[in-house]
C-alpha cells in the first residue's frame, strides 16, 4: 500500500460513491475503481459493501479510514515540520558567550533574533574563549560570540564591534570630578585579572596592552569570570581593565573611568564552523551583523 492508493480509499470512504471520489481526485471512475480493487486484495480484506444504489464501509475500512487519515496528517505535519526547519523557522540554535558580551549588543541580537524566529529555541552557554572554541569544534555549540575573535582554520568570523578597554574601581576611591584615570596611577592598585586558565585569554591581551604602554602591572589577582572579577573590585580588593560596554549595567560598589593614554581596544566577534552552512546559522549571524551596524 502507498500513499496514493491510501489517498484514493479516503476519498472513496468519505463520498461513499465512485464517481464523486474520481470527479474529486480529477481522474477517471474505472481507474479508481481498479485502484481500490488492487488494495484489497493487496491486504486481503474488502473494504466496502458494494450494494446496487449506494456502498458503505466495512469493519475493515472503517480501521482503514481512521488509521488513514492519522498518517496522511501526520505527512502532512512531517512535510510543515521540514519545511519550517528548513526555513529556520523553528529548531534550536545552541549560543557560547564570553559574559562581557551580555554588557553590550548580545541581548539586543536575541531579542531581535527572537522577534524574527520566535519558534526556534535558544541555548545560552556563558564560557570563556578556550571553552567556546573547544565547543565549536566539538559541535556543542552552534555560534559563539568571543572576545578575542577565534582562530582556527575550520572557523568563520565575522568583526560585529570594538570597544576601549576601561577601568572598574571601588567607589571608595576617592577620584574626584574626574572622567579618567592615568595609566600609572592604575598602577598603584592591585590589578583584578581573568580568566585564570586557560591560557592565553583576555587577561593575556590586557596584560600586553599594558607592557606596550610602558608599565608593569602591579600586584595580580587572578580569577575565573568577568562576574567575579566585578565582585572583587565591588568589595575594594583591587582594580579591572574591562570592556567599555561593561559600563552600561552600573553595579553597587564600584565606578568606571576611561584610562588615558588608551592602551588597547577589543573586538567582539560571532564565530561559527565553516562547515556549518545551516539556514539558523546564517540567520543568526545576519541578525547579529545587522544589530552591530546600527550601534556603531
Amino acid at each position: 500500500m502507498n500513499f496514493k492508493q491510501l489517498a484514493y480509499f479516503i476519498a472513496v470512504a468519505e463520498e461513499l460513491h465512485f464517481g464523486r471520489a474520481a470527479e474529486r481526485l480529477d481522474m477517471a471512475q474505472p481507474p479508481l475503481s481498479r485502484s481500490i480493487k488492487q488494495l484489497e486484495e493487496e491486504l486481503q480484506a474488502v473494504l466496502f459493501n458494494r450494494g446496487r444504489s449506494a456502498i458503505t464501509l466495512t469493519q475493515a475500512g472503517e480501521r482503514l479510514l481512521k488509521r488513514g487519515r492519522s498518517i496522511i496528517a501526520q505527512l502532512d505535519d512531517t512535510k510543515l515540520e521540514v519545511r519550517r526547519l528548513g526555513q529556520g523557522s523553528e529548531g534550536r540554535l545552541r549560543i557560547g558567550f564570553v559574559g562581557s558580551a551580555t554588557f553590550g549588543i548580545l541581548p539586543n541580537i536575541i531579542r531581535s533574533y527572537r522577534a524574527n524566529f520566535p519558534e526556534v529555541n535558544l541555548s545560552l552557554n556563558p564560557m570563556n574563549n578556550a571553552e567556546l572554541h573547544r565547543a565549536l569544534v566539538s559541535r556543542e555549540l552552534d555560534v559563539v560570540f568571543a572576545r578575542p575573535t577565534l582562530k582556527d582554520p575550520e572557523f568563520l568570523s565575522k568583526h560585529l564591534i570594538e570597544e576601549k578597554l576601561i577601568l572598574a574601581l571601588p567607589d571608595i576611591v576617592d577620584t574626584g570630578s574626574r572622567s579618567v584615570a592615568k595609566l600609572e596611577r592604575l598602577m598603584t592598585h592591585n590589578l583584578i585579572l581573568y580568566p585564570e586558565r586557560p591560557r592565553p585569554s583576555y587577561a593575556d591581551m590586557v596584560l600586553n596592552a599594558i607592557e606596550e604602554a610602558g608599565f608593569e602591572a602591579p600586584l595580580r589577582i587572578w580569577c575565573m569570570d568577568l562576574q567575579t572579577a566585578l565582585g572583587l573590585v565591588a568589595v575594594g580588593e583591587g582594580v579591572c581593565v574591562v570592556p567599555e560596554s561593561v559600563a552600561n549595567a552600573p553595579r553597587k560598589g564600584m565606578k568606571f573611568l576611561k584610562i588615558e593614554p588608551e592602551i588597547a581596544r577589543t573586538e567582539l566577534s560571532v564565530n561559527y564552523r565553516l562547515d556549518d552552512q545551516g539556514v539558523h546559522v546564517k540567520n543568526f549571524v545576519t541578525i547579529a551583523q545587522k544589530v552591530a551596524r546600527k550601534v556603531i
